[in-house]
């Protein structure tokens, strides 16, 4: 049986921030879209035609093709063309990667498959899981195979996700994809695919090479983000406004230094560097000291403020902040909320007031401290004490600076300078 041609119809595993954009793209392009994920909520949400998450045009590309009967959802994954998967790929303690999100879906999938179907994993992995997601379908299936154009032959293929939060509409169609196959037919059958809905280029390698590219595009960004974090703590202990140093050396035309912050989160640059690191640890020293830089700095912004709130009596902190970049509503891996939870805990006598514009209410270990409120803007102003500015969203920037004449100001990000 040669490969299905046609992939009319797409089973999408796992509807989260990748997931369910790209389900919704791919109806958009026509296609029967079936997404499975493990919450009902979230099923509920898209079979209503909204979604369970903010993220700009989504919500209008989701209530449009649920109406035309492209999209739906549900628990377990039926007969389809082509499946998907978009599942959690987390780190371990040892930080290697923990890929039995990845094997959960590959289980549940193994028993619709006869032969002649696209397996595509879009989780970001580190080099060999895609071996591993058909190794762990072959073990339940072993009657069918990875070698192409047979009569019962599996394509498998990765496609990494390349978007930036807030943007996901518009990159996950402009934006050139990285296509690598177990085989050059499977690599072919995922490009046709995605030529579906994808404007940018589509450039076929190997299913590692795949797999490291989208490791390396974040760890470049990390360790540039590592170096403006170390600038900024030199900087900070040389009285120098490491902004201005910034600005001024980004003036050579050969440097363009990255702003530095409280920390590194979000789902890709936090978590991606590690899966290199750990597939070969013996040669991947400066990528884990880049890691380990923008891992220690939280604790650094966490040392400031405790040591401004000794001078007070039962001290008011507003942390403005706790996505893990400016205006999203993605806590994921987020430095600014682990930040908000340290200082709740290590504040006995004070009070912790996080703004976050974009959340309705606290995630449940920040909600469970008895000194945490969520509150809004013009409350945390008037009663804090000290006012430490974690993430750039934009109510921040149309703070009147006069509100903060009287109060013990920290801005990680240099947007009151």
């Amino acid at each position: 049986m040669s490969p299905r041609t046609a992939l009319e119809t797409v089973c999408v595993i796992g509807l989260g921030y990748i997931g369910l954009p790209t389900a919704a793209v791919l109806a958009q392009a026509g296609k029967k879209v079936i997404g499975i994920d493990v919450k009902q909520t979230t099923i509920d949400a898209i079979n209503a035609g909204t979604v369970p998450f903010v993220e700009d045009g989504l919500e209008t590309v989701v209530a449009g093709v649920v109406a035309q009967g492209k999209l739906s959802a549900q628990t377990d994954p039926p007969a389809a063309d082509a499946y998907i998967v978009s599942v959690p790929t987390p780190f371990k303690g040892n930080h290697d990667a923990d890929l039995s999100y990845i094997e959960a879906a590959a289980r549940s999938i193994a028993p619709k498959l006869t032969g002649g179907e696209l397996v595509v994993l879009e989780s970001t992995s580190p080099p060999g899981a895609t071996d591993f997601m058909a190794e762990v379908i072959l073990g339940v299936r072993p009657e069918l195979t990875k070698e192409p154009n047979l009569p019962n032959s599996l394509y498998f293929s990765h496609a990494p996700e390349r978007v930036l939060p807030g943007r996901i509409m518009i990159e996950m169609v402009e934006n050139d994809r990285i296509i690598g196959g177990l085989s050059k037919e499977a690599g072919e059958l995922n490009r046709d695919l995605y030529a579906s809905f994808c404007r940018g280029e589509l450039l076929l390698t190997d299913a590692r090479t795949a797999e490291m590219a989208k490791l390396t595009e974040n760890a470049f960004r990390d360790v540039n983000i590592a170096f403006a974090n170390e600038l900024s703590i030199i900087a900070d202990r040389q009285g120098i406004d490491v902004w201005e140093l910034i600005e001024l050396s980004n003036h050579h035309p050969r440097v363009n230094i990255l702003q530095p912050g409280p920390g590194v989160g979000g789902h890709c640059i936090g978590v991606d560097p590690w899966f290199i690191v750990s597939a070969d640890r013996q040669h991947s020293n400066l990528i884990r000291t880049a890691r380990e830089v923008n891992d220690s700095k939280p604790e650094l912004v966490i040392e400031k403020v405790l040591e401004k709130a000794e001078r007070l009596k039962n001290p008011t902190v507003a942390a403005l902040g706790i996505a893990f970049k400016a205006n999203i509503d993605d806590l994921r891996e987020s430095p600014s909320r682990n930040i908000a939870g340290s200082l709740a805990g290590r504040l006995t006598d004070g009070t912790v007031l996080v703004v976050e514009p974009n959340v309705d209410e606290l995630p449940k270990e920040l909600a469970e401290q008895d000194n945490v409120e969520l509150a809004d803007l013009d409350s945390a102003l008037d009663r804090a004490d000290i006012v430490l500015l974690m993430v750039d969203h934009d109510p921040f920037k149309e703070i009147d600076r006069e509100l903060l004449q009287e109060k013990i100001v920290i801005d990680t990000k240099g947007l009151w300078r």
